[in-house]
């Protein structure tokens, strides 16, 4: 089995990321398509037929998977495990000659934890497999595109991890307010639970943290990659142009294939120019669409780091618009009303 070293996320032997590891990367989801991908692409070019191919490929879950604890090493439990059942349902069809492309994407129907790059993957073989093209070259092809996107993930997260952690710092400090207010003697909770105007500050207050979490979420969530598989139209054009195939069946392949396995992925215009100019200079089309969609690819992730710069600029808004108030009327408004009570009290 091929392996790779931590500069490729940590994935060795079967493919399998530890749950520690897998949670900190991004990636690794795409990486384990990306390995596979490479290791097809290997087998088949030793003269193994697909069948057998498929059944040397192995991205089965970690065999300490069982013993692992908390949520998020669960959820990455189950998305090993279901990549390991898209893997095993392609083997089978592969050996029984029926449609991988076709196989893969059943049990994605019904295991959307599985990782959407075996979409992508299942795009590919579709559009290698109906114009004839290379198998081996194709998956290669493919293994680099998801390396790219792997990383573009990973620059994304790594990008967006300091905007995200500080506005969760930011959406703690009304909790934080009331636990300082009663540490300093004042009875903020009962302020908050035992009177009218505590009672509406609490219910306020708790309403603008809420929008405020949900607003900083979603702007964080917008920031992160836009579009997955960037490229991949050019590429998979790419490979059916150089099986020999017309550009008019080239282009219908594909858009059959974008179709049937990547229905959200939004194609671009770019094949256009690039195929005016190679007709105009007689260049071998296939490089010149390779090369657009690796520019593809770096605007992507010049476009995904520009969408992180901004994003701590834009936290700006729901922390004066909620989170601020909030902690005002969850913070401050407890302590003073404590202060006017607890004097008023003294006086009478």
């Amino acid at each position: 089995m091929l392996s790779r070293g931590p500069q490729d996320g940590g994935v060795r032997g079967t493919g399998v990321v530890p749950a520690r590891a897998a949670r900190r990367d991004a990636g690794a989801e795409v990486d384990r398509v990306a390995a596979a991908a490479e290791r097809l692409a290997a087998l088949l070019s030793a003269g193994l037929a697909p069948g057998p191919a498929w059944a040397n490929v192995d991205v089965g879950v970690d065999p300490d998977a069982g013993r692992r604890v908390g949520r998020a090493a669960r959820r990455q439990a189950h998305r090993e495990s279901a990549d390991a059942e898209v893997a095993r349902a392609a083997a089978s069809a592969a050996a029984e000659g029926a449609p991988v492309a076709a196989a893969m994407e059943r049990v994605r129907a019904h295991r959307p934890d599985a990782s959407p790059a075996w979409s992508t993957l299942a795009a590919a073989w579709a559009v290698a497999d109906a114009a004839g093209a290379p198998l081996a070259g194709c998956l290669a092809m493919l293994a680099g595109a998801l390396r790219d996107e792997a990383q573009l993930r990973r620059e994304s997260s790594a990008a967006l991890a300091g905007p995200a952690a500080s506005a969760r710092l930011v959406a703690a400090l009304p909790v934080i307010a009331i636990a300082f207010g009663m540490l300093l003697g004042f009875d903020t909770a009962g302020v908050l639970l035992g009177s009218p105007m505590g009672v509406a500050c609490l219910v306020l207050g708790s309403a603008l943290l809420w929008t405020g979490a949900r607003w900083s979420r979603s702007l964080v969530a917008r920031a992160a990659v836009a579009q997955p598989a960037a490229g991949i139209d050019l590429e998979l054009l790419a490979v059916a142009l150089s099986s020999g195939a017309s550009l008019a069946r080239a282009q219908a392949l594909v858009a059959d294939a974008l179709e049937a396995h990547l229905p959200g992925l939004a194609t671009s215009d770019a094949a256009g120019p690039v195929l005016r100019l190679a007709e105009h200079a007689g260049a071998p089309v296939a490089g010149l669409l390779r090369a657009e969609a690796a520019r593809v690819r770096g605007a992507a992730r010049a476009e995904g780091a520009m969408r992180a710069a901004a994003l701590g600029v834009r936290l700006m808004i729901p922390l004066g618009c909620c989170v601020m108030p909030a902690f005002v009327l969850l913070g401050v408004a407890p302590l003073l009303i404590s202060v006017v009570t607890g004097t008023l009290g003294g006086a009478a």
